[in-house]
C-alpha cells in the first residue's frame, strides 16, 4: 500500500492550516480528511488537494521510492 508523505509547508504572514500534516505520513482517505477538516466546501478541499500534489509538497511513497503526483484535469 502506497502512503503518502507531506513536506514542510513555508509561509509567510499567512496561517498554516496545514500545520497539523507536517511531515507525516497518511492515507490518501486521512489527508482528504485532514485538508477537509480546514476547508470551506468541498470545492475548496479539492483545490487544496490539487496545490499540494502540484507543489510537489505531497509525495508518495511507494516501496521506499518517493514520487510526485501529476494530477490531469478531465471535463
Amino acid at each position: 500500500m502506497a502512503s503518502l508523505v507531506v513536506s514542510h509547508l513555508v509561509t509567510t504572514n499567512m496561517k498554516n492550516y496545514y500545520g497539523k500534516i507536517n511531515r507525516r505520513n497518511y492515507s490518501l482517505g486521512e489527508l482528504v480528511s485532514i485538508v477537509g477538516s480546514c476547508a470551506k466546501d468541498s470545492k475548496e478541499t479539492l483545490a487544496a488537494m490539487v496545490d499540494l500534489f502540484e507543489s510537489g509538497r505531497v509525495l508518495v511513497n511507494t516501496h521506499g521510492q518517493l514520487k510526485r503526483v501529476k494530477v490531469a484535469a478531465s471535463s
